[in-house]
């Protein structure tokens, strides 16, 4: 077992109505790499998940939103959904949040939907960038180069479109986080 990424801290920053696959293979692999993992929330207990086509688990917020920094973590998780990333970019302070680790230059991973968080964070302009099919549109009229392809890296962002493709998104997040800070000027 491989840990790539011991001694760092990484944040899975969710609303209910995360996609549940999306957060817990993601966050497995992340800790099997040696991370230690925190679920931040703007809820305080617990966040319900949806999966695939119901509401599924209940997961512990680790850190409320308002009590977390950016600069405690090494790199952000967004787990998709449709729900999850919609409540978060209509949350001024998750947006906030978001746009510190972009700001940073800290690695960034989203899946699914997740990247709807990164258009309001003004995270996206000029950068190379797949995501669910949907949100195509909304990616590229906010400046990203969309692409259909199972994963994409982008000096720090990692970008994915689906559940299916949660392997390769898994093994090219460890990869980014691993290599920390992006300069990005």
């Amino acid at each position: 077992m491989s840990q790539k990424l011991a001694g760092k801290k990484i944040a899975i920053l969710v609303e209910n109505g995360f996609e549940q696959v999306e957060l817990e293979k993601p966050k497995a692999a992340l800790e099997e790499a040696g991370a230690e993992t925190h679920i931040i929330s703007p809820q305080s207990g617990k966040v319900k998940a949806w999966a695939m086509t119901d509401w599924g688990q209940e997961f512990t917020v680790d850190k409320e939103l308002k009590s977390a920094v950016t600069s405690d973590y090494d790199g952000l998780l967004l787990p998709g959904g449709v729900m999850n990333p919609d409540y978060l970019r209509a949350n001024e302070q998750a947006v906030a949040f978001v746009r510190a680790f972009n700001d940073n230059g800290k690695p960034i991973a989203a899946i699914c939907h997740g990247p709807w968080a990164l258009i309001e964070a003004q995270a996206v302009q000029g950068r190379k960038m797949t995501s669910w099919p949907s949100l195509k549109t909304d990616l590229t009229n906010a400046g990203a180069n969309w692409v259909d392809q199972e994963v994409v890296t982008d000096q720090g962002l990692v970008t994915s479109r689906k559940p299916d493709d949660i392997p390769a998104f898994n093994k090219k997040m460890i990869e980014e986080f691993a290599e920390g800070k992006h300069d990005r000027s």
